[in-house]
This record gives C-alpha cells, sequence and structure tokens, in this order.
C-alpha cells in the first residue's frame, strides 16, 4: 500500500499531517542524516582551521563552497544514497562518513583531507550534536513560538473579560465571586512561568570520542588542547559543550526540556478542562458555522471538539515526555544502545503538544461570552456575601462572626432581603453597614479586575 496521509500509521503522519509538516525535516529520518552531515562537514572544516594541525590546512573557497552545498543543497536523493550505503555498512553514521568521502573525490584538495572526515569521532559525537541541533530548531522555530502565541490569545481574554463578574466554585460549590478575566489570568502567568523554563533550557553536545577522555585524539596528537578545541567547536554550532560524559552526552538536558514541557502541557490541560466546563454551564458560547456538524443524531448539539482534542493530545505527548525524561538519562557503563530507538521519538511528544496548542487556539478562537449566562448564575447567590459580612464583623469585634453568618446561610437558600435584615442590626460604624448594604454578588470580586488587567 502505497504511503499517504490516509494510509499513514500515525495520525501525525496521517490526519494531523499537515499541522505537523515543519517537524518533517527535523525529525524525520531525513532530518537526522542531514543534521550528521552537518556535524561532520563542520568538523572536517574545524580541523582544518586548527594551525596546530598541520596535515591538514584551511580550505580554499571553492573546497570550502563545496562543502557547504553538500549541507545547505543536502535533498532526499542525497539522504536515500546514504541508506544504500548503509545497507551494505550495516552502520548509519559510517554510511555518512563514506557519503562525504565519495562527494569530496572528485576535489583534489578536499580528497586530500578525507581521512579527517570523522577525525577521532564516535558516532555518538555525531550523532548527540545532530540531535541537539534538531531539539534547537524545533524549540525555537515551533514549540517556544506556538507557547507564545497560545499564551497571549488566553491573555486577550483575560483582558477582554477582565471585570466580568463570575460565579467562583470550589469544590464543585458557590464560592467567592471572581471575573472570566482573572481566571483566563491565572493561566496566563502559569504558562509563561513554564515557557520560560522551556526557553531557558541549555542545550548540550560534546565531541570527545569513544569513552569521553579523548583517547584517540591525543594518541595522534598529544600537545593539542582537545577539551578547548570541542569546546570551540561545539559552541561554534550554537549548543552548550558537556565536559563531562560517557561516550554518549547523557541527556540531562533533554529530561529538562521535556519536563518542563510537560509541565506547560499539563497546565494547557487544566485549561482546557475548564473552558469545556465554562462552555457547558453557557459562559461561554460557541461560535456556529453552517456547514459543520455537532452530532451524528443530534442536531442541536455545538461541542467543544477542540478543548477536548487538545487534552487527547497533550495526554499523548505527556505520556511520551515522560518516558524520554525518565529513560534517557540512564545508560549502563559508559554506554548502552537503549537510547536509540527512544532518541528517533524526540518529535513525537512536540507533534502531539503542537497539534494540541493548535486545537486550542482552534476553540478559544470559536468563543463568544455569554454575559446574561453569567448574571443568571452570579446574581441569585446572596450567600457568597457571609465571606465579606463575618470578615468586617470580626473587624469590628463583634462575637462569632462566623458562626452567625454559618447559622444564616449554611445550606439554605438566601435572597438579598433577609441578608440585608441581618446587616442592619449589626453593631458596626454606619459606613461600613452602608456598604455591606450595597454590596452585590456582581459587585463581590475583589482586586479581580486589576489583577486580570495587570498581566
Amino acid at each position: 500500500m502505497e504511503l499517504s496521509a490516509l494510509t499513514a500509521l500515525s495520525p501525525i503522519d496521517g490526519r494531523y499531517r499537515n499541522q505537523t509538516l515543519g517537524l518533517n525535516p527535523l525529525f524525520s529520518e531525513f532530518g537526522l542524516i542531514r543534521h550528521r552531515v552537518l556535524v561532520e562537514v563542520r568538523w572536517l572544516k574545524h580541523l582544518a582551521s586548527r594551525a596546530e594541525i598541520p596535515e591538514i590546512s584551511p580550505f580554499s573557497n571553492i573546497a570550502s563552497r563545496l562543502l557547504d552545498e553538500t549541507v545547505d543543497k543536502f535533498g532526499v536523493s542525497d539522504a536515500e544514497a546514504i541508506k544504500g550505503i548503509e545497507a551494505i555498512t550495516n552502520h548509519d553514521v559510517k554510511a555518512v562518513e563514506y557519503y562525504l568521502k565519495e562527494r569530496i573525490s572528485g576535489n583534489a584538495e578536499l580528497a586530500s583531507a578525507s581521512e579527517f572526515l570523522h577525525f577521532a569521532c564516535t558516532s555518538e559525537d555525531i550523532n548527540n550534536l545532530a540531535y541537539g541541533l534538531t531539539i534547537q530548531h524545533a524549540r525555537s522555530e515551533h514549540l517556544v513560538p506556538t507557547m507564545q502565541l497560545l499564551i497571549a490569545e488566553i491573555r486577550g481574554l483575560a483582558l477582554r473579560h477582565a471585570g466580568q463578574a463570575m460565579l467562583s466554585r470550589t469544590h464543585g460549590q458557590p464560592a467567592s465571586p471572581t471575573t472570566v478575566g482573572k481566571e483566563m489570568a491565572n493561566f496566563v502567568y502559569r504558562l509563561e512561568r513554564q515557557r520560560q523554563q522551556v526557553a531557558a533550557v541549555s542545550i548540550q553536545g560534546k565531541m570527545n570520542g569513544a569513552v569521553g577522555n579523548y583517547n584517540a585524539h591525543l594518541a595522534a596528537y598529544p600537545d593539542i588542547d582537545w577539551q578547548q578545541l570541542a569546546r570551540d567547536f561545539v559552541t561554534e554550532l550554537g549548543l552548550a559543550h558537556n565536559p563531562y560524559t560517557t561516550q554518549i552526552e547523557p541527556h540531562d538536558y533533554m529530561a529538562e526540556l521535556f519536563h518542563a514541557t510537560e509541565r506547560f502541557n499539563t497546565i494547557v490541560l487544566d485549561f482546557c478542562r475548564d473552558m469545556w466546563g465554562y462552555i457547558s454551564l453557557g459562559y461561554f458560547r460557541q461560535k456556529v458555522k453552517g456547514d459543520e456538524v455537532g452530532s451524528s443524531t443530534m442536531p442541536h448539539k455545538v461541542n467543544p471538539i477542540d478543548f477536548e482534542n487538545a487534552e487527547g493530545n497533550l495526554g499523548m505527548a505527556n505520556a511520551l515526555f515522560t518516558h524520554l525524561g525518565a529513560k534517557l538519562p540512564i545508560s549502563r557503563w559508559q554506554r548502552d544502545l537503549t537510547d536509540s530507538t527512544v532518541l528517533r521519538n524526540l518529535g513525537v511528544g512536540i507533534a502531539h503538544s503542537l497539534i494540541a496548542y493548535r486545537a486550542c487556539l482552534k476553540g478559544i478562537g470559536k468563543l463568544a461570552i455569554d454575559g446574561e449566562a453569567l448574571h443568571r448564575d452570579l446574581d441569585p447567590m446572596w450567600e457568597v456575601l457571609a465571606e465579606p459580612i463575618q470578615t468586617v464583623m470580626r473587624r469590628y469585634g463583634i462575637e462569632n462572626p462566623y458562626e452567625q453568618l454559618k447559622t444564616l446561610t449554611r445550606g439554605r437558600t438566601i435572597d438579598r432581603t433577609s441578608l440585608r435584615a441581618f446587616v442592619r442590626q449589626l453593631a458596626i460604624p454606619a459606613e461600613a453597614k452602608a456598604r455591606l448594604l450595597e454590596m452585590t454578588p456582581r459587585d463581590y470580586i475583589g482586586a479581580a479586575k486589576r489583577l486580570a488587567e495587570n498581566v
């Protein structure tokens, strides 16, 4: 069966293919091979630039341009050629080295330096840097920008509805009022904090040989400061240098990144569930598209499917991030292969996350607030004013204020008349009494509006 969006095994490459196309050049097999080629070429050029290695000289403009074009113009046919070599060598990184040697064989200058391709490298020197560059690009070009877009949309809800009073529910029961905007602001603050942590993770790399000790390097050139040379190379690639590793870079930064992303996702999931609930309560209506169908049998339905879709994809993403974060930093002794297959799934959790963020954004775009529904829910709840009344009573030394309000309100329906009658008989200053008598559930929002506006 021909592979297509309809026949793909994974929904990432099937149903959601158009939403994740930007990740294909990064996390596909092609993307991994392309980044391996980049690292091998850059390593060769870096060695040629070092005066302490006289056997290889800085390349001419022609030779340097040929190497750069090998990276810049690398295409699917090139990756297929490398896969053909791998079918013979049964080694994916060695296949890249052989491909590059063949590629530069027509240039005498480069051909004479061909044995400095993959010089003193273990495969993991190439792989860890390739994966690091992949993650770096995915984070800066896709993950963080989409996080920022989602935060901006929720911030928009916070600002637009900063003063829209809303009945809170703690333990599912009516509680002190808030505003719609303040509840959105809570999510903005939480998400921004996690986004900053995602962006701040230092993506690391190593270039220190078979077990991390520069053994082969020093055997060939004992007088070179290979630690500094490796540091220079890794940082020139745009990564942070990890000086202490076994054969593999230990992937601790990956765990940090995925755990931070998982926390961001958990907050988004919390947001989606709250929005689902607010839609169910009627606080938000969903804009209707005439040709859409909400149910195959119930014509009236407009379901909150975008928030539900986001929730499902966030669960998938976090399940993967949990495994990646727990598994990748663990390797038996100096190296085992249990990370290899796992690393090939780095993009899957990120893909599910992006699908979820975009579904959430789509859901937000359909929302229209129903102020009347919010008022209908809040306005009859006079019992929520038991809190401010008993708190004012405390200020002025009235005995047992909590207990008095508990007797008046707990488990009972209270209206404005009965509550005002209680307030009128209180021995408190007239100004305080007047303020309580004028207070309504809709007014009792504390600093919610200002907090929402300040987010």
